[in-house]
């Protein structure tokens, strides 16, 4: 890439689709969109199959959940909660 760095998760933009971003991720927004409100790590975490007891599981998942948030594609609430940015 000639020194440039490349984000794996871009920020949304008008021209950008849920397509641009990696699988994983695309489903992380489906899980949330599909969502009949705001949702918490953990309850992804469930939708997932992941061992929601075990707090270390969930925190790469937390990880996703903010840089999807940073970079727009989601929100996330005062209390922790995420939810669908547009």
């Amino acid at each position: 890439m000639g020194g440039r760095s490349v984000l794996l998760i871009p920020a949304r933009a008008a021209d950008l689709g849920p397509d641009a971003l990696p699988a994983d991720y695309q489903r992380l927004l489906t899980i949330v969109r599909d969502a009949a409100g705001p949702v918490t790590v953990r309850t992804v975490g469930e939708v997932l199959g992941l061992p929601v007891e075990v707090r270390g599981k969930l925190e790469p998942l937390r990880a996703k959940l903010n840089r999807l948030a940073d970079r727009a594609w989601l929100r996330k609430l005062a209390d922790g909660r995420f939810t669908i940015a547009f």
